[in-house]
């Protein structure tokens, strides 16, 4: 301990004092394994084992070079103090945190420098581990995963064979293994497509047939390409300008041979089971949007030799459909293009190209530009005429056939009727190139606008006039079956998952090719695949203007691995393997069964542990358990892509009865962000946000007046605080402390260090309470409480509890304050409060600030650690109020109190009211028109 002088005495609760505790503790917990959850089975299994357990879990952090700043911490503490607090309360509690390790960061900076990635993501984990440990986050360490470990990616490629090895059987509703799909071929239950027996087809086209139902498939398909990058990019990295997310490179659509996941099999499911799952209503939104089922038709429209179908919502609009609109990139259009412009073309729909040929070469180009949120929102409406016309069959009229990058190969049938008197942009487009435009819906009397989206009833619609949406939807659907021109059919916007890319820093494929470039998935024997080393991690960049570029993945270049001699049950062959890598959702579509189980060498998870953490509870009240782990705790930005990817494995291997839980996170929770304040001077150059001074309203840096902005807390922007530095300067509970009370868990807020010192004099106040600052001694008392102390006590405990279970951090922390107060104002100056009520109290703080409770817990004189509780229990007794005070209101304004028994009745509070002094008064000894009595909250008087 410090000296003690006049200004600091020597046992304040300082930030050094708070560093030699919170180290003290720290080291205790990892020695005695205090986070340690036991298993049910396995190295980790531990008898007895408790039945009420709760598993709780962060989204997976990547460990970047820069380390953490005091934003990152926020869901991690929060689901600290979640995770604390039910374990005090005798839960059995999995909390633990790995790292996805894998990805385009590391590898980039592997090119820069030479260095491997490994070693720079090591490295950046050891950082990250050591800035989370100074937190006190109580993880179970034995838990630790990270995605590069082989022994982990093992296992994420198994999982990517199980998927492989499956299909999906529409008739049962789930995933089955395509070996029971070739037996029903094989046995004649299921016809092959040309209707010939199984046994008369080759080898290789009985192969052909069950590749097409697998859940993982190589397909010919439009990607994004980034040349400037070297490999293709999924549609959630390109940016809205069509450039590359990481470098800001021109994306460009192209089709090439590449791995895919058949995740649009399970739209459905992942649409219907939202409703089991605890999630905010703005997620399940994002996903409902994004998967975007809708009911319609598939229409056919001769043109020429070929039938255009079409999918639409509006089937009922057909007769208003006046042109078409093909995607660019469909492949109908270089089989429809004429030869030569007709007579009659008009100049505007040409592109001024001399052939509709070289029309479509020039617009394809331009379209293979743009990203598909660009092409989607864009109000400037572009295309070709393709110099074709098809049929309407509807009403049998010709209309001309269009290209145009707003409609998307990804969507629909990569074509669409346009019907510009019931849709916006098929209006914008028809008013620039002068084409009809036909209501088929009468507008309502008030509707001024250009195209109507409401309803109606139909018009200019032949045998439909007259008809409301849904009946004229239902004609339409039966006249189109009934006379082979379509069908009804259910929609989705949801896109196979392109599952591959032309890096190095990731999973490689457990897949190799035969001679004939057919590929083998290899047994579990050859697990895992690992990376080979390579002097060069970069894939071969081009110039970023190069759409005709090919990718070569930095894989391509060991050959040695590349190339290989296997036996596969039929005796050594040579077999090529797959060059590219799984994307880095990979590893995060199931990390959170490896944290289960996570030094099991024989299976992924053992049954028996996934069953205890995840499996669904009972039935209750008809509402069926989808199982899952308890709390997920993340930012919204993940809402579609990992939540929706790691969704559909978990379904996959629900189907082949791996696991007991269809759903991964049975609640989920988004956290909101810590912001700052940054400062621009004259110059519009950024200075350190620690430097500048307020005055008077105004900020200055090194006297000059400086401009205030509010945003992202980064490098560049010179507002970074870093949790070590405010662990340095407060302490970690200080830190913890004041990032949980800044505001609701589930708010954004702005940072400001000049606030944290009002956490650390709370800490101070609560120390002094319990230890002397001069001698370092015990302040408690034996003595009795009084009932108001107790009654202030236990109701600060039931509010705590409660906040505690319901994420209110910021509320139980406010309420700590105000108990502490209390206990200050009526014990402070006096030799120490009762122990009955200084001991709750630390109890009580212990989630938030775990290293000074459990300080004060052994100054208390407890030898046990307090990490499994107690956690106070309020007395009931002393939850009931005596009296109540009601606001008495006057033509609606508060004009006076009073205060009556808790079990007054109406009669009792109303003639209490009346005879308040200031009542009376404003009475003047006349009668009010009325009195209403709220119980329990106000009265109401109306003079």
């Amino acid at each position: 301990m410090s000296e003690a002088t006049e200004e600091t005495p020597g046992h304040r609760y300082n930030a050094e004092l708070a560093g030699r505790i919170e180290l003290r503790w720290q080291n205790y917990w990892a020695d005695h394994g205090s986070y340690n959850a036991p298993n049910p089975v396995g190295p980790l299994a531990e008898t007895p084992l408790p039945s009420d357990k709760l598993f709780v879990q962060d989204m997976f952090p990547y460990p970047s070079g820069s380390g953490l700043h005091v934003g990152h911490p926020l869901g991690f503490i929060g689901t600290d103090v979640y995770a604390r607090y039910h374990r005090m309360i005798g839960r059995n509690v999995l909390h633990t945190m790995g790292f996805d390790a894998f990805g385009l960061p590391a590898e980039q900076y592997a090119v820069q420098t030479g260095q491997h990635p490994r070693k720079t993501t090591e490295e950046n984990i050891e950082t990250y581990l050591r800035q989370i440990r100074r937190l006190g986050l109580g993880h179970d360490e034995r838990r630790r995963i990270a995605t590069i470990d082989p022994e982990y990616y093992r296992w994420t490629q198994w999982i990517f064979l199980q998927i492989y090895n499956s299909w999906y059987d529409e008739k049962q509703g789930k995933a089955r293994p395509v070996l029971e799909l070739e037996k029903e071929y094989a046995q004649d239950k299921r016809r092959t497509p040309d209707g010939r027996n199984w046994c008369e087809l080759t080898r290789k086209e009985q192969r052909e047939i069950i590749d097409s139902h697998r859940l993982v498939y190589i397909s010919e398909a439009p990607v994004n390409w980034a040349p400037g990058l070297g490999t293709v990019v999924a549609n959630e990295e390109v940016t809205a300008d069509g450039r590359s997310d990481r470098g800001n490179f021109p994306v460009f659509r192209k089709n090439l041979r590449q791995w895919m996941m058949r995740i649009t099999a399970y739209a459905d499911r992942l649409l219907d089971d939202l409703e089991l799952l605890d999630w905010p209503e703005k997620v399940k939104s994002m996903q409902r949007n994004w998967i975007g089922r809708s009911r319609g038709a598939r229409v056919k429209f001769a043109a020429g030799d070929e039938k255009v179908e079409v999918f639409t919502t509006r089937p009922d609009t057909l007769f208003g459909a006046t042109y078409l609109v093909l995607a660019p990139e469909h492949p109908l259009v270089d089989e429809l293009t004429a030869a030569t412009w007709p007579s009659t073309v008009d100049q505007s729909w040409t592109g001024g190209a001399a052939t509709p040929a070289d029309a479509v070469k020039a617009y394809r180009l331009a379209a293979s530009r743009k990203s598909e949120l660009d092409r989607q929102e864009n109000r400037e409406k572009t295309g070709v005429f393709i110099g074709v016309t098809a049929v309407n069959p509807a009403n049998g009229k010709e209309i001309p056939v269009f290209i145009a990058d707003y409609v998307l190969m990804g969507y629909g049938t990569g074509a669409i009727m346009a019907v510009p008197g019931q849709d916006q942009r098929d209006w914008d487009f028809a008013k620039k190139f002068d084409l009809d435009i036909v209501r088929t819906v009468r507008p309502s009397e008030d509707f001024d606008g250009e195209a109507y989206t409401g309803e109606g009833p139909a018009i200019n619609s032949g045998f439909l006039d007259g008809m409301a949406v849904d009946e004229a939807k239902k004609t339409i659907i039966e006249w189109l079956e009934e006379h082979g021109h379509g069908v009804g059919t259910t929609q989705y916007k949801l896109r196979d998952w392109l599952f591959a890319r032309q890096r190095y820093w990731g999973e490689p494929f457990p897949i190799v090719y035969d001679e004939e470039g057919t590929p083998i998935p290899l047994p579990d024997s050859e697990l895992p695949v690992e990376l080979p080393e390579v002097d060069d991690y970069s894939p071969q960049t081009f110039d970023p203007d190069d759409a005709d570029s090919e990718p070569s993945p930095p894989l391509a270049k060991a050959t040695e691995w590349v190339n290989v001699t296997l036996d596969l049950g039929d005796g050594p062959k040579q077999y090529r393997r797959d060059t590219n890598v799984m994307p880095q959702w990979a590893g995060s579509c199931w990390y959170q069964l490896r944290y289960i189980d996570p030094t099991n060498s024989e299976e992924f998870v053992a049954p028996e542990n996934e069953q205890y953490w995840m499996g669904p509870r009972p039935a209750e009240h008809g509402v069926h358990d989808p199982g899952g782990l308890d709390l997920y705790v993340g930012g919204v930005e993940h809402a579609v892509l990992h939540l929706l990817y790691s969704r559909f494995w978990q379904k996959v291997l629900y189907d082949l009865g791996h696991v007991s839980a269809k759903e991964p996170y049975r609640r989920l929770f988004n956290q909101g962000y810590i912001q700052a304040y940054a400062y621009t001077d004259s110059r519009g150059i950024y200075v350190p946000a620690e430097e500048v001074e307020e005055k008077d309203g105004k900020f200055f840096h090194r006297g000059e007046e400086v401009k205030q902005e509010y945003g992202k807390m980064g490098k560049s922007l010179k507002n970074v605080v870093t949790p070590d530095q405010m662990s340095a300067d407060y302490g970690a509970d200080t830190f913890r402390f004041y990032e949980m009370a800044m505001g609701p868990l589930a708010d954004s807020r702005p940072w400001a260090t000049k606030d944290v010192v009002g956490a650390q004099r709370f800490l101070q106040r609560l120390w002094r309470l319990v230890v002397d600052e001069q001698t370092g001694e015990l302040r408690v008392s034996q003595a009795e409480a009084s009932t108001e102390d107790r009654k202030q006590l236990h109701r600060t405990i039931a509010g705590v509890r409660e906040d505690y279970a319901e994420l209110r951090f910021n509320t139980a922390g406010a309420k700590l304050i105000e108990l502490n107060n209390h206990l200050t104002k009526v014990y402070g100056a006096s030799e120490g409060a009762p122990r009955e009520l200084a001991e709750p109290l630390v109890l009580m703080l212990a989630p938030l600030c775990p290293h000074i409770a459990e300080e004060l817990w052994r100054r208390l004189g407890h030898e046990d650690s307090l990490v499994h509780g107690p956690f106070p229990v309020a007395d009931e007794q002393y939850l009931v109020e005596d009296t109540i005070e009601y606001p008495i209101q006057v033509n609606g304004k508060v004009r006076a109190r009073v205060v009556v028994a808790a079990d007054a009745g109406q009669d009792a509070v109303r003639s209490a009211a009346l005879a308040e002094e200031k009542i009376a008064a404003m009475l003047g000894g006349g009668a009010p028109r009325k009195v209403i009595v709220v119980p329990g909250r106000l009265v109401n008087v109306v003079v």
